[in-house]
């Protein structure tokens, strides 16, 4: 996957997480693992399916779990962080 690829998932992340008062992983090495996942599942199935979540293979049915999946708003509320851990509330 390419450099570019990161970097735009990187981009893309930061300002939905600056939107919606969350912030990004601080740890860079886990932030990275997860920019990089979202860019290899963009480069390879043309979405940026979330990395830690499994797709079906079904466009329609894994719409779901594009990032920011539909989970990770309640995910943060109840936890903290989403589960791919990459938004994390403010404060947290």
């Amino acid at each position: 996957m390419s450099k570019e690829g990161t970097e735009e998932a990187r981009a893309r992340a930061k300002v939905y997480a600056k939107e919606k008062g969350f912030i990004l992983n601080v740890d860079e090495k886990q932030l990275d693992a997860v920019l990089r996942g979202l860019a290899r599942n963009k480069e390879r199935f043309g979405e940026a399916y979330c990395p830690c979540r499994l797709r079906s293979g079904d466009p329609e049915k894994d719409r779901i779990i594009v990032c920011p999946c539909v989970y990770h708003e309640n995910e943060i509320e109840e936890q903290g962080t989403c589960h791919c851990r990459l938004f994390f509330k403010k404060g947290e």
